[in-house]
């Protein structure tokens, strides 16, 4: 008899429309909450839409799926949703409309399940492109395959974007504060156009309509947060040291970052802004602090410094029965791409630079600890390093810069 936590999970099985009978429920489960955060909605070019449509939506937080409920009321959906969605409740998932998929990888069945949603069931796909949650309240890398796939599924295109669920649940710190929610739903592309623009425009277009910032919007909108714990974990996504340029150094607390290295520390206002607490502020804008490491790493790229080498634990995730240990393996990240060897040297898994435009992390994942996945079409492997503290930032922006790097080389 077969294991069966290692029978893969059945992607080729045809997706369903929203059952009836559990739309009701999806309605119970976000309500209370939006109403809550007194959600307001506000819809441009949406009038006379009617389905078949593509949703696209900003990732911010777990509430982005109760906002989305609310902002297409009283519409069944279907969702893309990553496989670690569908652990345990496969049967609800699916039937509840989720389409399955792995991310950061390019499988021609989602391509499938998704044209066979808009087409014959002529109902709406909503996907979120960005395929995580936001690091840092602003909008992340998106592939350049949605251009094509609007051509090729020539139905009008709508963009969510949401304001407020990540100040209420940033990822690196899940205590929810009390933020007021808002979201634009606007619909950027009608079906009458798609013919005529061409792949490239409509990225612009989707490009343009993602653009989010949290902390300017908290700023500009004076936003009270006054959560006293509301800058801790943030080292875990703001790890290097802008003064002494130490990596890997940098600890929080309540509404304070610090570095461990040369002491320099910073504090947080109550609507958002940062300043540094010898007067030597550097950022004062939190997204800048981010951007300032990407090109720091991209730096150590182009001078051929940039080197990833731990042990890792590693588990992989093959269906929705759970989690696999796979035990103590090496991983390396360097110009050619990620290597997951064995503990005999044989390689378990190798992604080479141009198969990840973006890679998806977690902070302290299921209480087990920082982590980041890679998917083949068949697996998923969770893997968390153990000697180096808060890692998994840079190497997403490594994963994204390596990639901006070899793709403009063939062009």
């Amino acid at each position: 008899m077969k294991n069966k936590k290692l029978i893969t999970f059945d992607m080729n099985k045809k997706p369903v429309r929203q059952r009836i009978y559990l739309t009701p429920l999806t309605w119970l489960l976000s309500f209370p909450s939006v109403i809550k955060h007194r959600l307001k909605i506000n819809k441009v070019n949406m009038e006379g839409l009617k389905k078949p449509y593509i949703l696209l939506c900003t990732h911010h937080s777990f509430m982005d799926f109760k906002v989305t409920t609310k902002a297409t009321f009283p519409s069944r959906l279907n969702y893309v949703v990553a496989i670690d969605g569908f652990i345990k409740r496969e049967w609800l998932l699916r039937n509840a409309g989720g389409i399955c998929k792995r991310k950061f990888t390019n499988d021609t069945r989602l391509i499938k399940h998704m044209k066979y949603i808009l087409n014959e069931k002529k109902g709406i796909v909503a996907i979120y492109p960005e395929a995580r949650y936001s690091l840092i309240g602003t909008n992340a890398i998106l592939p350049e395959s949605l251009g094509k796939l609007i051509k090729l599924f020539k139905h009008p295109v709508v963009v969510l974007n949401m304001h407020g669920d990540y100040l209420m649940q940033p990822v690196w710190n899940l205590d929810k504060r009390n933020v007021k929610l808002a979201a634009d739903m606007t619909q950027i592309i009608k079906k009458e156009e798609i013919e005529t623009l061409s792949v490239e425009q409509i990225n612009a277009r989707i490009n343009q309509a993602f653009r989010y910032d949290e902390y300017q919007y908290q700023f500009d909108n004076q936003i009270k947060i006054d959560f006293k714990n509301r800058l801790k974990g943030i080292s875990r996504v703001l790890y290097q040291c802008p003064h002494c340029l130490k990596e890997h150094v940098m600890a929080s607390d309540k509404n304070e970052l610090w570095c461990e290295a040369c002491g320099e520390k910073y504090v947080q206002d109550i609507y958002g802004q940062i300043k540094n607490t010898k007067g030597n502020s550097i950022f004062t804008h939190l997204p800048d602090w981010y951007e300032f490491q990407r090109e720091q790493v991209r730096k150590q790229i182009e001078d051929g410094t940039y080197y990833f080498e731990d042990e890792v634990s590693v588990e992989s995730l093959p269906n929705s029965k759970g989690y696999v240990d796979l035990g103590i393996m090496k991983l390396v990240h360097n110009n050619e791409g990620f290597c997951l060897y064995k503990k005999d040297g044989s390689f378990e898994l190798k992604k080479e630079v141009l198969s990840m435009y973006g890679l998806h992390i977690e902070y302290n994942y299921m209480n087990k600890g920082d982590c980041l996945d890679l998917s083949t079409l068949e697996n998923t492997y969770y893997i968390y390093p153990l000697n180096y503290k808060n890692v998994v930032t840079k190497l997403h922006f490594a994963v994204e810069e390596l990639y901006k790097i070899h793709k403009s080389e063939i062009k």
